[in-house]
This record gives C-alpha cells, structure tokens and sequence, in this order.
C-alpha cells in the first residue's frame, strides 16, 4: 500500500524557495510551474522536478498571496442553496466548476442558507472573489450587487429563472418545461390537466414558472388545475384517493420523482395509466424509463454558444459592460408510454 513521505509533525512551513533548491531552479520557475503558467516555457523534465520537489516537501502555493501578487483574486465563488437535484443541475455544475479550473480559477462553496440578501453579500465579498455565480434560491438584491462590485468583485452572475438589476444573468426559464409538457399532453388529446406543485420549501422557485408555463401552453384550450403535493407516500396516496372527484384526465409532475411517486399511488388506487390518466414527468432520469409503463419525461439540455466556464472568463476579464443575459435551457418532451 502506498504511503504519504513522513512529515515533522512540527516545523517551519516550506516555501517556494525550499522548492527551487531543492528542485535546482529559480523561485520563478517555481511559480511559473506549480500556477501552471502557459505563456513562458518551460520543459517536461523541468516541469517534473519542480512538482516532486514540490510534493516531497509538502509545499502548496498561497492563493492569498498569489492574489495579493497579482492584484485581483482567483477565486469564483458559489453560494449554497435549493438547487434542483436533476441532472440538469449536476451537469451545469460539473461543467462550471471543472472548466474554471481548467482556467485556473478557484471554485469555493459557500453555504448561505440562514443569510438575508444584505448579509449574504457582505458575507461574500469579504472575500474578495474574482467572481459570484448566485443561484435563484439564494437572495441577491440590486444594493447586495453593488456591495460586491464595490469590493472588488469582476463578475457578478445570476443563475436562475429571473435576473436581479445590476447582475449578469444566465436564466434556465422554467417555463420552457411546463409549456412543453403541456403541449405534449395536448398533442394527445389531453384536456383536463392536473400540475404537480411540490410543498417543500424552496421549490416554488422553479415549480411556479413551470405552472405558468403549462398554463400559457394551455391558453383557453385545456383546463389546468394545480396540485398540491408533499413528498411522500400519503400525499401522493391521499391526492390518488380523490383524483376521479378531481375529473383530470392527465397530469404534468413537477419532476420524474414526484411522477413515479404519483403514478405508484394512482394504479394502487386502480386508475390505469395512460387509460385513465397519462403522466408525464420532467428531467428524464434513467429510473422513470424502467418502470411499467415506462415514464414520459421532459428533457431538459443546456444550450450554450460558449462553455460556461469561458463565458464567466470573459466577463471577469472585461468589468464594468452592461448585464448580459444569456438563456441556457432548452426543453422536449420524450413520449413513452404513460403518455
């Protein structure tokens, strides 16, 4: 089994000199090579011994003082909250977060529940990041936009179904999910259409828009009535229990979770689906194709020109521009056969 070199438990901490000496370079070799700087050159076997040295002696650069070097920060901060747990949101945030370190960004989290919009953002530029991508279920406020410019912050961004006054915005509009699965629905012959509105806190921020855009997908032709659901088995049990008096004749889930959920809780209760009532779900996980019938989904992709990380880039690298808005979310509907 492989094993860490021993370490003083005590001692002074290395330092960038400790490294080139021992490495038989420059102390500006040794930046070039462990900031991962392209424009000088510098060779593989160069490269190589400046890392082991680096290693041996357990040295890692200070980003504070590398920060302080430069006169910005590296750093690209991501506040915590509600986020949706598709793979949407998995894959947007795997993205981000690999690409700006691609770039040679430092991605932290930063939890924020608790905090208020005046607070979070103190919070935040307190520590001075190049950037803050904020997402729609943590408060940001056109004054908390202003306190993180005026500490020195690039870039701050917006991610969520509504932009805020003074801040870039990458908005996945909702409403596209709603108004597709509605419009699938109706390609169906659908025309008394329940909508799935999770009870847990924090979600309303995306499941309203997808209400409002089921019922803009509607206008006048289908009967939309919105459904009240927790996530749980008697929720779900007690909606199926009423759901012939409801007179539905389909029903957009809010997610593939709460579908399957639903769907359990109907055919248990003897409603045939899609006979009595077609489901449809949304994020299309693996999951809802297993089930009998095989769950239809909306399928939701990011629809970039540029890669995320790149884009976040850029605007750091050019402050003081108008807010940009940049429209991520594109939706289809995949019919199986609960539709």
């Amino acid at each position: 089994m492989s094993q860490l070199p021993e370490q003083p438990a005590e001692g002074p901490v290395p330092t960038s000199a400790d490294v080139a000496r021992l490495a038989g370079v420059s102390r500006a070799t040794v930046s070039y090579v462990l900031n991962n700087n392209a424009a000088v050159r510098i060779s593989d076997p160069t490269r190589r011994r400046v890392r082991e040295a680096a290693a041996e002696l357990g040295y890692v650069p200070h980003a504070a003082a590398r920060s302080l070097r430069a006169g910005h920060s590296r750093m690209v901060l991501l506040p915590t909250g509600n986020f949706p747990s598709g793979q949407l949101h998995h894959r947007f945030l795997h993205e981000l977060e690999s690409g700006l370190r691609r770039l040679d960004y430092t991605v932290v989290q930063y939890g924020s529940l608790g905090l208020d919009a005046d607070d979070a953002a103190r919070a935040w530029a307190e520590l001075r990041p190049a950037a803050v991508i904020v997402p729609g279920s943590v408060p940001l406020a056109p004054q908390g936009t202003a306190v993180l410019r005026r500490s020195g912050a690039k870039a701050v961004i917006t991610l969520g179904p509504r932009p805020v006054a003074g801040a870039h915005a990458l908005i996945m509009d909702q409403r596209k999910v709603g108004d597709c699965a509605v419009r699938h629905l109706l390609e169906r012959g659908r025309r008394r259409i329940g909508v799935v509105m999770p009870e847990e806190p924090g979600l309303a921020l995306f499941a309203e828009p997808r209400l409002a855009g089921a019922r803009q997908a509607a206008a006048g032709t289908a009967r939309i009535e919105p459904l009240p659901l927790r996530h749980d088995e008697e929720s779900a049990t007690a909606l199926a229990a009423r759901w012939r008096l409801l007179d539905l004749d389909a029903v957009f889930a809010y997610d593939d979770v709460y579908a399957m959920l639903l769907m359990r809780a109907l055919q248990d209760t003897g409603i045939t689906v899609p006979g009595e009532t077609a489901v449809v779900g949304a994020d299309d996980l693996m999951l809802g194709r297993l089930l009998r019938p095989r769950l239809s989904s909306v399928r939701m992709e990011l629809d970039t020109v540029q890669p995320l990380a790149d884009l976040v880039d850029r605007l750091v690298r050019h402050p003081g521009r108008e807010p940009e808005r940049h429209d991520l979310l594109s939706a289809r509907a995949v019919h199986r056969e609960s539709s």
